[in-house]
């Protein structure tokens, strides 16, 4: 299928630099607040890529569950194949696409695990069948049928009948620390606005127009 011709034209907002604040965090925080009052569906979806040892991307759809003045928080299986990467190589990519907003947000940081106090409160937080299911599966491992994997979750199910579920112990959240965000708003004739904060060595922003 010939995708060519297929385009749409960006015209709603624009990005000037005398728009944005010094601290990125909070243009993160219009623009997120923006997105909820106006996407169809989760606003917190977010693309995370990471490479491990052996140099491939991979890329892959999470939720964004929390963002502080220090950074962005999503959680996991830490026996997962993200996880594993990351322990390789804690460099991480993050990026939001917003259509409605006609807008795109770049994150490259370092990732740190959260104290096991705050994965703890988290997961205390989540629905019992997302409890169980981060007990029953094995994130990113292979396994023979759809019925054995349900099997697991029956067994967990039993296992924990009555009682509280704990937090696995390999399971748990992670804090992406910023280096460099990238805020891009579509404008017509693919002159997109394009504002790039880097951290600098004193913890101050550089802030910068790219061009598209």
């Amino acid at each position: 299928m010939d995708l060519s011709n297929k385009r749409q034209v960006y015209q709603k907002k624009e990005l000037l630099e005398t728009q944005v604040p010094e601290n990125p965090i909070e243009l993160f925080r219009t623009w997120y607040t923006d997105a909820e009052n106006e996407e169809l569906g989760e606003a917190n979806a977010m693309n995370v890529a990471t490479v491990g040892l052996d140099m491939q991307p991979i890329n892959r759809v999470l939720l964004l569950k929390r963002y502080t003045w220090e950074g962005f928080v999503f959680y996991t299986n830490y026996d997962s194949q993200k996880a594993l990467a990351l322990l390789e190589n804690p460099k991480v990519c993050l990026s939001f696409h917003w259509s409605r907003t006609e807008r795109q947000i770049i994150i490259n940081g370092e990732i740190e695990k959260l104290p096991e106090n705050l994965s703890d409160g988290y997961f205390e937080s989540r629905p019992r069948g997302s409890q169980l299911g981060a007990w029953a599966s094995e994130q990113s491992k292979s396994i023979a049928s759809r019925e054995l994997m349900d099997q697991k979750l029956a067994d967990f199910e039993k296992q924990f009948e009555g009682k509280e579920i704990p937090r696995p112990i390999n399971w748990g959240g992670y804090l992406v620390k910023p280096t460099r965000i990238e805020f891009w708003q579509g404008r017509p004739n693919r002159m997109h606005d394009r504002i790039r904060y880097t951290l600098q060595p004193d913890y101050n922003w550089k802030i910068e127009r790219i061009q598209p």
